[in-house]
C-alpha cells in the first residue's frame, strides 16, 4: 500500500522538476540578456565619451562635400596624383623678402622685342612714386609656364593643332625652365604637374579627351591659386587656349579670377580662337542674309543666333585683352588653327627675351593692399609690358 502511494506521487514529482528547470531556463536567459544590455550600454557611452559631450558619435568619418557647386565658395584644388608629378610644390620657394620682382617686356613702335637695355634704361613707379632699382636688377631667371587649353565643343575638332604647337613651344624653352599642363571643359583637370621633361609633357598631351562646356574663369582661378600659389622666385606664365567665353556653370566670376593671377604674379598669355570663330559666324550669318525675304524669316532664329553669338565673341575678346595686359602678358588672335604654331613660338621668344626688374618698394608697410606698377623707359617711342600692380605682403 505504501509502495502504491509513492507509485501515484511520482508524477506529481516530476511535474514540479520539470516545471523547475523551465523557471531556471527562464531566469538564465534574462540573466544572459540583461548582460548584454548592459554591454551594448557600456559601448554606448564609451564611444560617447570618445565623441566628447554634447556630440553624436558616428562609427565613420564622412567625407566634406565638395564646395565647386557652391556659387559664393572658392572651387576645391586641383586634383594632384603622384603619377606625373615630377616637381613637388615644395620645391618651389615663397618670397620672404620685401623685394619685389617684375618681369618687363619693351617692344619698338614697330613691335619689335628690344633686349639691349641696362638697369639705367628703366624707371619704376609704385602709386605714382619713382622706387630706386636694386643693383641686381636684370637678372636672368627660370620660368613657370602652365599651358591651358580649352576642350570644349568650341576646340575639339582642332586639339591636335593644339598638340603640335605645345610641343612645339616646350622645345624652345631653357633647360630649367618647368611645364605643367590643364585641360578645362565641363571639369577643370591637371594632366600634367611642373616638369622639366618634354616627354612628360608630350604624353599628357595625348590625355586631353573633348568636352562640351567651358568652365573658364574656375580654371584660371585653379591655376593661381593651386599651380603657383601665392610669391615665389620664379617667373610665372599661363599661355591658354580659349575664346574665353565662360559657360556660367562655375563658382568663380571673372573678377575673383583675375584678382587671384594678380595676387600670384602669373602672367597670362591668351592664345584666342575668337577671330576663327567670328570668321565661321560671319560667313553663315552672309550666307542666310542674302537669302530671299522668306528664306530669312524662315532662318530668323539661327540669323539673331548668329548675332548674339557674335556680341558674345566681342565681349569676351574685350575681357581677354584686358586680363592679359593687366597680368603683363599678351593677347594673340591666330586666323586660323593652322597659325597656332607661330603664336606659341612669339610667346617662347618673349618669355627669353623678358627683362626682370627687382626692386625694394619705398613704401614698408605690411597691409596686404595693392600697389599700382607702372614700368617706363628713357626712349618713350618704346612701350613696355608689365603687370599693373601687386599686393603687398602682410
Amino acid at each position: 500500500m505504501a509502495r502504491s502511494d509513492r507509485n501515484r506521487n511520482r508524477p506529481s514529482a516530476w511535474i514540479k522538476f520539470s516545471a523547475t528547470l523551465c523557471l531556471l531556463g527562464v531566469v538564465l536567459l534574462g540573466l544572459t540578456h540583461t548582460r548584454r544590455l548592459v554591454a551594448q550600454t557600456s559601448q554606448s557611452k564609451s564611444r560617447k565619451t570618445a565623441a566628447g559631450p554634447g556630440q553624436t558619435p558616428r562609427a565613420t568619418p564622412t567625407p566634406t562635400p565638395s564646395k565647386l557647386d557652391a556659387l559664393d565658395d572658392p572651387p576645391p584644388p586641383l586634383l594632384k596624383t603622384q603619377k606625373d608629378q615630377e616637381v613637388s610644390p615644395d620645391d618651389v620657394i615663397s618670397v620672404t623678402t620685401s623685394e619685389v620682382m617684375l618681369p618687363v617686356t619693351v617692344r619698338d613702335a614697330s613691335g619689335r622685342l628690344v633686349t639691349d637695355l641696362t638697369r639705367k634704361d628703366f624707371r619704376v613707379y609704385e602709386d605714382n612714386s619713382e622706387q630706386p632699382l636694386s643693383d641686381l636688377a636684370l637678372r636672368q631667371v627660370p620660368v613657370d609656364v602652365l599651358l591651358m587649353v580649352d576642350a570644349s565643343s568650341s576646340v575639339a575638332s582642332n586639339l591636335d593643332d593644339f598638340r603640335r604647337a605645345a610641343i612645339s613651344f616646350a622645345a624652345q624653352l631653357d633647360a630649367e625652365d618647368r611645364i605643367s599642363l590643364i585641360k578645362f571643359d565641363d571639369r577643370v583637370e591637371l594632366l600634367q604637374d611642373w616638369t622639366k621633361s618634354r616627354f612628360q609633357l608630350q604624353r599628357a598631351l595625348n590625355r586631353i579627351e573633348a568636352g562640351m562646356f567651358t568652365r573658364f574663369n574656375d580654371a584660371l582661378y585653379l591655376a593661381a591659386h593651386d599651380q603657383f600659389g601665392r610669391g615665389g622666385q620664379s617667373r610665372r606664365a599661363i599661355i591658354v587656349l580659349s575664346d574665353g567665353i565662360d559657360s556660367g556653370r562655375g563658382a568663380t566670376t571673372a573678377e575673383r579670377a583675375a584678382q587671384a593671377l594678380l595676387e600670384t604674379q602669373v602672367a597670362v598669355y591668351v592664345v584666342s580662337n575668337t577671330e576663327i570663330a567670328r570668321a565661321a559666324k560671319r560667313a553663315e550669318l552672309d550666307s542666310l542674309s542674302r537669302g530671299s525675304d522668306s528664306s530669312v524669316r524662315f532662318n530668323q532664329l539661327r540669323i539673331d543666333d548668329l548675332r548674339e553669338g557674335l556680341r558674345v565673341l566681342d565681349e569676351s575678346e574685350q575681357r581677354l585683352a584686358q586680363l592679359s595686359a593687366a597680368t603683363g602678358g599678351r593677347m594673340y588672335t591666330p586666323s586660323s588653327f593652322d597659325a597656332l604654331g607661330n603664336a606659341y613660338r612669339e610667346v617662347a621668344e618673349e618669355l627669353r627675351r623678358q627683362y626682370v626688374i627687382y626692386y625694394t618698394p619705398s613704401n614698408k608697410t605690411r597691409d596686404g593692399a595693392f600697389r599700382k606698377v607702372h614700368v617706363e623707359t628713357t626712349d618713350r617711342t618704346y612701350k613696355t609690358s608689365s603687370r599693373i600692380g601687386y599686393y603687398a605682403p602682410r
